[in-house]
């Protein structure tokens, strides 16, 4: 049988390619059938080291409030209240209704079924006041909103109770989530309909709006073992509309109960966790000790040094001239913290330039992959793996000086907000980040493995041959 020698040839770079190795290593693959060398560095000798640092004054403006408290000796104390503005629904429809005919008004907070932390059945309490004066913004975690409201005006006189399951209904136990329901009182749902009917451009933009009603403060009161993550907020108003219909040619007059949605927590409304965090003895020993721990919300980020400057250096003395990088990964390995509450790893987490961190979150950036990066928590491998690097080392390229500002990184917990759009019907769709903040879902932890990380840096180098 004979073989042409494009075959020949393939089977010798095949086999080339089958010693390859990318452990701990510099690996080169070359040819040497034509006049000119090129060779694949694949470098995996790299290191990186960190530790934790606090992170307790985080911006935590949010449309998901936590609300509840929990002890857990292996992660500490743990609770939160919330603060928020509500946006406005830009039209009600009054026809048919008057001020007589409102019957009540609810806050109805919604949480998908199992999004809590700690006990499902245990007992809570919790009391609601209206704000007496405008939120600041920016706003932290550590917001005392004792200047905001009146202690004496509380809307639920006596504390409501609530649970987080759905007390074995089956009806609710078949939907995928569950409801809060706190009533308001009647004199503020009167208010609320009267200032629509005589001043509608109260409710035209959200500034507006929240001078007439500056929003809520909902304050954890009673039992502790809990914390519900809320994903929406809103207030319904419930009234009769009094109507008309023809039948068989006589007109009779009808009364229909309804229930609309009049105000909801919006992204473009503030809205705030208020975060008090104690943190275990074992957690603090750890971090004393050495360990790069991620505990959040509200308590630590892991800052880490990178190894770019030693990147660029050998990139430079044994590239040459003609060479090209094509890929930079880091690969973090995780370790859960053993407890009683099932608190895991953050989901997402955000590695950022240490000196841009504050301006990231404040001028609401997504990830660049040239100063910032996110990465998903791995179940399987148990990593959080960085596959888009590239950019970020071919910048460092062209700096004349490079400082530890350029690769001093933070490591912080986060929540990413993600958008789908799809061309047709079919189509499952495309989904973008839109929004980056601060971790705020509740209790999370988890310790890094900075000694068994893995960074493989990968570039392409050709020498001409003379002939």
């Amino acid at each position: 049988m004979k073989f042409s020698p494009l075959y020949i040839i393939g089977l010798l770079v095949a086999a080339m390619c089958g010693f390859s190795a990318c452990d701990d290593s510099v690996t080169t693959l070359g040819s040497s059938l034509i006049t000119d060398n090129t060779e694949v560095v694949i470098d995996s000798t790299f290191t990186i080291t960190g530790q934790s640092v606090e992170n307790t004054d985080i911006p935590s403006r949010t449309t998901t409030q936590i609300l509840g408290s929990l002890t857990a000796k292996e992660y500490g104390s743990f609770s939160s209240d919330f603060v928020t503005q509500f946006m406005p629904a830009l039209s009600l429809d009054t026809t048919g209704t008057k001020a007589a005919d409102i019957d009540s008004i609810k806050m109805l907070m919604f949480y998908t079924a199992g999004d809590f932390t700690g006990d499902s059945i245990v007992p809570m309490g919790l009391k609601v006041y209206p704000l007496t004066r405008q939120l600041p913004s920016p706003i932290y975690s550590d917001f005392d909103p004792k200047d905001y409201y009146d202690e004496s005006n509380c809307w639920t006189p006596s504390t409501q109770i609530y649970t987080g399951n759905a007390l074995y209904n089956d009806s609710l136990d078949a939907i995928g989530y569950r409801t809060v329901s706190v009533k308001l009182p009647l004199d503020f749902a009167l208010k609320f309909y009267n200032e629509y009917i005589t001043n509608p451009q109260t409710f035209a933009t959200p500034e507006a709006f929240t001078q007439f009603f500056p929003g809520v403060y909902v304050k954890n009161t009673f039992g502790s073992g809990r914390v519900i993550n809320f994903s929406q907020t809103r207030i319904n108003l419930y009234y009769k509309q009094h109507s008309t219909y023809t039948k068989d040619g006589e007109t009779r007059d009808t009364v229909y109960n309804r229930a609309s949605a009049y105000m909801a927590v919006t992204p473009e409304v503030i809205s705030n966790n208020i975060i008090n965090m104690s943190l275990s003895q074992s957690l603090k020993q750890q971090v004393e000790g050495g360990d790069a721990l991620l505990v959040a919300p509200a308590s630590y980020d892991v800052k880490m040094t990178f190894p770019a400057k030693e990147m660029v250096d050998r990139f430079k003395r044994d590239g040459g001239e003609l060479s090209v990088i094509n890929t930079l990964t880091m690969s973090i390995p995780v370790e859960t913290i053993t407890n009683g509450y099932s608190i895991n790893p953050p989901t997402d987490v955000l590695l950022v330039l240490s000196k841009d961190k504050d301006s990231f979150f404040a001028n609401n950036k997504i990830a660049d992959n040239e100063t910032s990066f996110l990465a998903t928590y791995n179940e399987l491998t148990k990593t959080y793996d960085f596959t888009g690097m590239r950019p970020y080392i071919i910048s460092l390229l062209t700096k004349e000086t490079i400082t530890a500002d350029d690769y001093t990184f933070t490591l912080t917990p986060v929540n990413v907000v993600y958008e789908t759009t799809s061309s047709s019907y079919y189509d499952s769709g495309t989904s973008y980040v839109t929004q980056i903040i601060p971790y705020v879902s509740g209790p999370a932890m988890c310790k890094l493995n900075l000694q068994n990380a893995k960074i493989k840096f990968t570039y392409s180098k050709q020498s001409i041959k003379n002939l």
